[in-house]
């Protein structure tokens, strides 16, 4: 007599893995890391470095000691973690602020909510903005991008503004779009170089990893109010194309805001979700104190969306619609 299984959902199983999933999104950050290394060398290596073994370190020591749980540290999580962590930083930060800023990624933005899969806000943010926060002036000096692959030193690499400070200031040595597109910018060391995100984020995509949903409507909302805002005064607020390329848009957009954790599940809560990270940003770069914006309207509508996915949320399976009066 065949005997039936029963178990919850869910039901449909394909080869993804939590692996698979996390080194593909490595791979998909390789354009950029290598575009980090060769505007700014031999910091970009060292910071990089210093955050991903911290990462792995710490969530080992934590899980193995703290937690009594077999260590998970090879399933990629920790290793990204650092990586998107290094990438939101600037490349001549001192290497024990980079060493306390995985430990607050992982210790307290991630591992405190119980691991992966429990975590309410990205970790990598989650140590950005505390270093930000406690360290304003270290996490505010970008070291100016000077190429030839590591020529630049990291103890007294010169420092430049980015372009994000200089919409603060006005826009008459803004960058060329050319520019802002190849990473020949100030910023962090993952922000600089669009042209490398984007295609880490086509490969994501055709990779299945992620989907359009939250990529999108970021940039679009992103580019909607800041066309407005030019419209309106072009001396004053710069163009869409200009805030698409600048900043930590592109990185947020396409590897922060998509972390399956702390986004919406639905692909309509994940449109409101991305608009809301959108206008967020514009506003905290145009009026905000910080010219960034990018990390806090992620974190804040990573507080979002629990609500998001209680509120829009397909319907159950057999339930009755309701008759119309």
């Amino acid at each position: 007599m065949n005997q039936l299984i029963v178990s919850p959902a869910p039901h449909v199983h394909n080869s993804d893995s939590v692996a698979k999933n996390m080194y593909s999104v490595v791979i998909a950050l390789v354009p950029a890391y290598l575009a980090a290394l060769y505007f700014f060398g031999l910091g970009a290596l060292l910071v990089s470095l210093t955050a991903v073994v911290s990462c792995v370190l710490f969530e080992y020591l934590i899980q193995r000691f703290l937690l009594k749980t077999k260590p998970s540290v090879w399933d990629g999580s920790a290793i990204l973690t650092g990586l998107l962590l290094a990438f939101n930083l600037p490349s001549n930060l001192p290497i024990w602020m980079v060493i306390l800023g995985a430990l607050v990624a992982i210790g307290i933005g991630k591992m405190s909510f119980g691991g992966l899969g429990n975590n309410i806000f990205n970790p990598a943010l989650v140590g950005r903005v505390f270093l930000l926060i406690s360290f304003p002036t270290q996490m505010t000096t970008w070291p100016r991008p000077l190429g030839n692959w590591g020529l630049a030193s990291y103890i007294d690499a010169e420092t430049a503004a980015t372009p994000l400070a200089m919409m603060k200031g006005g826009l008459a040595e803004m960058p060329s779009h050319i520019d802002l597109l190849l990473g020949n910018t100030g910023g962090s060391m993952g922000e600089i170089c669009a042209a490398a995100l984007l295609l880490g984020g086509i490969f994501l995509l055709c990779r299945k990893v992620i989907t359009w949903h939250i990529p999108v409507s970021i940039l679009l909302t992103v580019a909607l109010f800041t066309a407005i805002l030019h419209f309106a005064n072009p001396t004053v607020y710069a163009s869409p194309l200009t805030h698409l390329l600048t900043g930590g848009l592109m990185l947020g957009a396409i590897f922060m805001a998509t972390d399956y954790v702390t986004s919406p599940m639905t692909f309509w809560g994940q449109i409101i979700y991305g608009v809301g990270i959108g206008i967020l940003t514009v506003v905290i770069r145009t009026w905000g104190a910080y010219p960034e914006g990018m990390s806090f309207a992620i974190l804040i509508m990573n507080a979002v969306t629990p609500l998001l996915n209680t509120y829009i949320k397909p319907k159950r399976f057999g339930e009755k619609r309701k008759k119309e009066n």
